[in-house]
């Protein structure tokens, strides 16, 4: 018997992937371009997170994730500052999109989706990998090979990069 699943199964949704993309990672926008053909709105929502003192100001990663997405009509970049499940709402978002890219950030992501869904039952999880070249590239790495004038340019787009060669240069 043929299998008759479509590929577009949660098209009609909105989805909220959340993170301080301090800088954006290219395994960060390989997760935003798979879910934009997965959702008919993606908003990549930028959270403040001042008590992680950010290398970027909350306007320049927005600025940032919005220059990386604007071939993506369906990809909004928002900055927040309030609790991602209020952020969500104002959104009108049916689920989260959460990155997984190790088994020890499963332990962190299973906690925060139980919080989640205890502070909004209706609101849906979803974890997404990124692709195996990405698996293990973090933001927080990236930013330390940047501040030690390493090359980052196999971790993030040539943009962002060079915003980072020129804030690292900058903390001198």
């Amino acid at each position: 018997m043929p299998c008759n699943a479509s590929s577009t199964v949660m098209s009609q949704g909105k989805v909220v992937y959340a993170g301080t993309f301090d800088p954006f990672t290219l395994g960060h926008e390989d997760i935003v371009r798979r879910s934009a053909q997965l959702f008919n709105r993606v908003i990549v929502a930028v959270a403040a997170s001042e008590h992680k003192k950010p290398f970027f100001s909350l306007d320049e990663r927005v600025a940032m994730g919005k220059m990386l997405f604007a071939d993506l009509p369906n990809v909004a970049v928002e900055g927040f500052s309030c609790l991602l499940m209020e952020f969500a709402k104002a959104q009108d978002a049916h689920a989260l999109l959460r990155g997984l890219r190790a088994a020890s950030d499963f332990e962190y992501e299973f906690q925060l989706a139980g919080m989640n869904r205890q502070l909004w039952p209706e609101m849906e999880t979803i974890f997404l990998m990124p692709a195996d070249q990405y698996m293990f590239v973090s933001a927080s790495m990236v930013r330390e090979i940047a501040r030690f004038g390493g090359d980052v340019s196999r971790f993030v787009d040539p943009r962002v990069a060079e915003q980072l060669r020129q804030r690292s240069a900058q903390k001198k």
